[in-house]
């Protein structure tokens, strides 16, 4: 054990202004991040692929002296790709699928000084807002075992929550970054479209609506790594605005007086229970105390449909993938190992038809248009994260078939709009239920207005501070 008791102390930037100065070395911050790992991921099951020779392997090869220089990391296992390492996508058909090299991200983190030192549990595909794969069994909370620390980044903040590290890959298709947030009371931004490279293998996530960040415990660390990845490649199909600026420099700074619109109604499925209702009106009140115009009002469309052109990109998508996966192994779709609800969606997505699919696309185009519109009017539209505080492992992957449905979208809120259109999202751990269950708070802007998002995030964390707010497990040894 290493004994760096001030290791909670810092933020990821923080541990790398240390090692840059000297006061430590990325060595023993790698030490104390192994072995916070084997105490708690026995009880948390978040790290399914520990890479700690490859770790201590890149530290004495030498580090870039970037911003999170000798910084412990964790990628999440999901379609981002290490030399070297498995990707297994949650999955028994990518078993064994080492990479033969870095994806453009990995290469984008390396040169900001982070040391991958394993990969986090995620889904099969990233299909479910609960981390629960056959292929490793589920994540849990540190905040309470008992419950789901969200998904598909839930290994990623279920780590980041037990003070294993303070900053963990995540990825984002329909609320994956912004869910797990939620759940374990951390900084969860999802990126404009086009901000995060896909690079050099595939061009786009599910129709444009996937991209990666990070989970983090402070703005700030949320701020820099987007300072450190963002940016398109030669021939990607999207790109966003660029920032004339440093994000991190967003955020430090005060936002001025914003026009904010919030709705206490779900365009999806469902209500938002009385618990997310609370913390949506303790933080309007919170907003205007701090100045901002809070109004009440959202875009009109109809959520159902919306909601039917996210399933109809998902399943097509993962029909496709399946597909690929079987004629690179060499097999028949029906040998593949697969879960049930990967077979069942990939069905789903081979009976869609190319209308059928085209129109999706069209239907996720309008309502970017509608939501351009509205952010006229509006600087920033605030919903509860999560319709209700994260629920138990098994209560949706363990559902009866007849249930499966109302408890999945008994959970979610409308994350996955945002995906949809583009716009950058980040939930904010700003409230907490009776029971001390973290409950997020998420704000959307503009797409490519990332930028504001940080800037009124900074405003909060300073306003209603969440650093001192640690998870009953927690692997720190001051606990």
């Amino acid at each position: 054990m290493s004994g760096f008791a001030e290791y909670d102390n810092f933020d990821g930037l923080g541990l790398g202004e240390l090692v840059r100065n000297g006061d430590i070395s990325a060595a023993d911050l790698l030490d104390e991040a192994i072995d916070r790992t084997e105490r708690v991921n026995g009880e948390l099951n978040v790290v399914i692929d520990k890479l700690y020779e490859e770790a201590r392997g890149a530290i004495a090869s030498g580090l870039p002296k970037g911003p999170f220089c000798g910084v412990p990391f964790l990628l999440k296992d999901l379609h981002l790709l290490m030399e070297g390492a498995v990707t297994s996508n949650g999955s028994a058909m990518w078993r064994g699928a080492v990479a033969d090299h870095d994806s453009t991200l990995v290469t984008r983190y390396r040169q900001a000084g982070v040391v991958v030192f394993g990969k986090t549990n995620s889904p099969e595909l990233g299909l479910n807002p609960v981390t629960e794969p056959r292929e490793y069994g589920p994540s849990r909370n540190p905040w309470n075992t008992d419950k789901t620390p969200g998904g598909s980044s839930g290994g990623a903040a279920a780590a980041v929550a037990a003070g294993i590290l303070p900053v963990a890959h995540a990825s984002d298709g329909g609320g994956s970054i912004r869910i797990p947030a939620s759940c374990c009371g951390l900084v969860g931004l999802k990126p404009s479209r086009g901000r995060i490279p896909f690079g050099p293998d595939k061009a786009e996530g599910w129709a444009g609506q996937s991209t990666s960040h990070v989970v983090s415990r402070s703005v700030r660390d949320t701020a820099a790594m987007l300072d450190a990845t963002a940016g398109a490649e030669t021939g990607e199909p999207y790109s966003a605005p660029l920032q004339g600026s440093r994000f991190l420099d967003a955020a430090l700074l005060e936002p001025g007086p914003l026009r904010i619109a919030f709705s206490r109604e779900k365009w999806g499925q469902g209500d938002y229970q009385d618990e997310a209702i609370d913390g949506l009106e303790q933080t309007a009140a919170l907003l205007e105390g701090l100045g901002h115009r809070v109004v009440e009002a959202r875009p009109d469309f109809d959520g159902e449909a919306v909601g039917s052109a996210m399933f109809t990109i998902i399943c097509v998508n993962t029909a496709l993938a399946v597909r690929q996966r079987a004629k690179d192994v060499g097999c028949t779709i029906d040998e593949l190992e697969m879960e049930d609800g990967t077979r069942l969606t990939m069905a789903m997505g081979d009976a869609i038809t190319a209308a059928d699919y085209a129109e999706a696309i069209q239907t996720n185009q309008t309502i970017g248009r509608l939501m351009g519109q509205f952010h006229l009017q509006h600087d920033v539209l605030l919903a509860p994260t999560l319709s209700s505080p994260p629920v138990a492992v098994g209560f949706i992957s363990e559902a009866p078939p007849e249930e499966y449905g109302s408890r999945l979208f008994s959970y979610m809120g409308d994350n996955g709009i945002y995906n949809q259109t583009g716009q950058p999202s980040i939930s904010l751990p700003l409230h907490w239920n009776a029971e001390g269950l973290p409950m997020g708070m998420m704000f959307s802007a503009a797409y490519g207005n990332d930028a504001l998002l940080l800037q009124l995030a900074g405003q909060l964390e300073k306003a209603k501070p969440w650093w001192d707010n640690w998870a009953p497990l927690h692997a720190g040894i001051r606990f």
